[in-house]
């Protein structure tokens, strides 16, 4: 039974094994990321109707570039589709559309797609569901650490202005609390260059749950998991 009163404000997940969950079954890589948005589709919806705050998704990391073309092709079709296919729904259950990485670098078509929906959804307040797209952890925080050294030579700032704070709000997540609870599926112990800075206290928990089968009661199995955990943030 979930305790709705300790519930994580901000849940990210690396969804890893759509590849190896097809693998599996001898179909082609692309039915995994397809078998995928459904669990997403799910994901979401639990976590609307149970009121966690900020959803954000591991989507597409800088890294991923690397695949076949056709993968890359095919990802980007599934991407274009889910919003198209959502954006009625997030509406509907008041979801605000968020995204972060090196967006500018994305097919125009998907970058069109995405900020005219996030545009759209801007003033819905029920959760903020961020796609993690284009995005490495290490280039969050090069990026970020950029616009201060330009800042500091614009004389807006000095160097010691320069605290926690100021640098989280230059990173792509802005505005977000950090990460409380981190899931990664498919059995991999390693955070992939995810949320670097955000995840420093977050309590992690890794299922051997391909993404494709991440479902409602993997959900719910992890957040019992995490109301468990004592947290202590260092101080004892």
């Amino acid at each position: 039974m979930i305790n709705k009163t300790n519930l994580p404000r901000h849940l990210a997940i690396i969804m890893d094994g759509n590849g190896r969950w097809a693998k599996k079954k001898r179909l082609p890589r692309i039915f995994g990321h397809r078998e995928g948005t459904k669990s997403v589709d799910v994901i979401v919806q639990e976590c609307v109707e149970l009121g966690i705050e900020a959803l954000t998704l591991y989507s597409f990391s800088t890294e991923n570039w690397k695949r076949s073309d056709s993968e890359i092709s095919g990802l980007m079709n599934l991407l274009h589709a889910f919003l198209s296919k959502k954006y009625k729904k997030m509406q509907d259950n008041g979801i605000r559309l968020n995204a972060i990485g090196r967006l500018d670098e994305l097919p125009e078509k998907v970058r069109g797609k995405l900020t005219d929906i996030i545009k759209k959804t801007s003033k819905n307040t029920k959760m903020i569901l961020t796609l993690a797209l284009n995005y490495g952890g290490r280039q969050e925080i090069t990026d970020a650490a950029k616009q201060l050294v330009k800042r500091a030579m614009q004389r807006e700032i000095s160097p010691g202005d320069v605290d926690e704070e100021l640098f989280s709000n230059h990173l792509y997540t802005k505005g977000l609390p950090d990460v409380d609870l981190l899931i990664r599926t498919s059995g991999e112990f390693r955070v992939s260059n995810f949320l670097l800075w955000q995840i420093s206290y977050a309590e992690i928990i890794v299922t051997k749950t391909f993404w494709p089968d991440f479902r409602k009661e993997e959900l719910f199995n992890a957040i019992n998991d995490y109301q468990k955990r004592d947290r202590r943030f260092g101080g004892r």
